[in-house]
């Protein structure tokens, strides 16, 4: 074998040898992407599985459909609520089949319909994609609400709205957050969607101007536990 011919198989041992490393580093990380996705995560649970984790998180939840997209388990303890809008009147479910979609890399914790029911798609212990920062989602229970009106002051209906209060003060007591503070900014812990990115108005008007009443109902009801 000539010299040529030695250094044409020293290269394409080097490229294979290359191709085997990229595609174990490739592997390994997908092994280590399903070994930390919580059980249950893209898949139909059955009725007890849905039990107990509900059991975990709030007991309002009447809906389960874990996302894929989140951080498991979360980085830092939890501190803040934020709230979202889903900028339509979409129901649990299609928010969870929508949720259920990696590529769109999106999630929240729980979701509040026009009825008023309660979804979980990404448990409390885990973080959800929602508010464009990873920082406040580190710290932060993340709670879309469904519109019954689409735009203008993005409306929620009073069943939802109702919802919204009952769930804050749930995750409160249950998370040892002693009191809500709004100050209009990402220093309160209680933020929105739009502290974070400029280019969404989200959680809409109508919400955005009832954050001291939820500060002050859901403050009024954690001093009376």
């Amino acid at each position: 074998m000539g010299s040529r011919q030695k250094k044409e198989y020293r290269r394409i041992w080097l490229l294979l040898a290359g191709f085997v490393f990229c595609t174990g580093m490739v592997l390994a990380l997908c092994i280590r992407f399903y070994v930390r996705m919580p059980e249950g995560v893209g898949r139909v649970l059955t009725e007890s599985e849905k039990m107990e984790i509900i059991s975990r998180n709030s007991p309002m939840t009447e809906y389960v459909h874990l996302s894929p997209n989140g951080d498991f388990p979360r980085k830092d303890t939890i501190k803040k609520l934020t709230i979202h809008h889903m900028a339509g009147n979409l129901t649990l479910e299609d928010l969870g089949e929508s949720f259920s979609q990696r590529d769109r890399r999106a999630s929240a914790n729980y979701a509040i319909d026009s009825k008023g029911r309660v979804a979980l798609y990404v448990e409390e212990s885990n973080r959800a994609w929602t508010s464009s920062s990873r920082e406040n989602d580190s710290q932060a229970v993340t709670i879309e609400v469904a519109n019954d009106e689409v735009g203008g002051g993005w409306h929620v209906s009073d069943e939802a709205y109702e919802t919204l209060i009952d769930l804050c003060v749930d995750i409160c007591e249950r998370n040892g957050i002693e009191k809500l503070w709004f100050t209009g900014d990402a220093q309160g812990n209680l933020t929105l969607h739009k502290m974070f990115n400029d280019k969404t108005e989200c959680p809409g008007p109508y919400l955005e101007g009832r954050m001291e009443d939820i500060v002050r109902e859901v403050n009024k009801r954690l001093e009376r536990q």
